[in-house]
């Protein structure tokens, strides 16, 4: 959809972004805080590297327990870590939380405004499947495990169109963080 595009513009606008699909690789790489836990869990699924991603998709995808007990230990962490991360940004106008499965998992409690980042179904198709080791099957897995866009779209509170020359999502995005920094210092 472009959300590590848009990620990226935000922080050139000075606005603190939590990633958290960079957090869970963090946690679980080399010398990882959750790694004792996932290795205790799923016996074989880590290695110095950190989590072997084959090995513990393939227990876990399916496996909608074994997804749940990933889930367990993996969400407290991120959460905590996100906890943390707003500590250390609290007088910052506005903060970022890039939470992939936001609708589906994490819920929009304790957020100010939820923006979705989107791109027409086509554009999405072709630019996830760009990416190293994608595959049209694991594509499809991962779009049943999502909401429709349509329907993110509807609940966000704004929609950044990533379906369009890279200049006019940026003028998208400042538009909108210079909104949500107005709308805060009025507070």
């Amino acid at each position: 959809m472009g959300k590590s595009t848009v990620a990226g513009m935000l922080r050139d606008l000075g606005v603190p972004v939590f990633d958290a699909d960079a957090e869970v690789h963090r946690m679980q790489g080399p010398g990882g805080e959750l790694l004792p836990a996932i290795e205790a869990a799923f016996p074989g699924s880590t290695g110095p590297q950190g989590v072997l991603r084959a090995e513990l998709g393939a227990i876990v995808f399916a496996d909608s327990e074994a997804l749940a007990r990933l889930e367990a230990i993996v969400h407290p962490a991120v959460a905590a870590e996100r906890f943390d991360f707003l500590e250390e940004n609290w007088t910052a106008p506005v903060v970022v939380f890039d939470v992939p499965l936001l609708f589906e998992r994490t819920g929009r409690a304790g957020l100010d405004a939820v923006a979705v980042v989107s791109a027409p179904a086509e554009e999405q198709r072709r630019r996830v499947l760009a990416r190293p080791g994608m595959t049209e099957a694991k594509f499809e897995d991962i779009l049943a495990r999502q909401m429709p866009d349509a329907e993110k779209r509807k609940r966000a509170d704004h929609v950044i169109d990533t379906g369009q020359p890279l200049e006019a999502t940026r003028a998208q995005v400042a538009a909108l963080i210079e909104d949500l920094r107005g709308r805060n210092q009025a507070w």
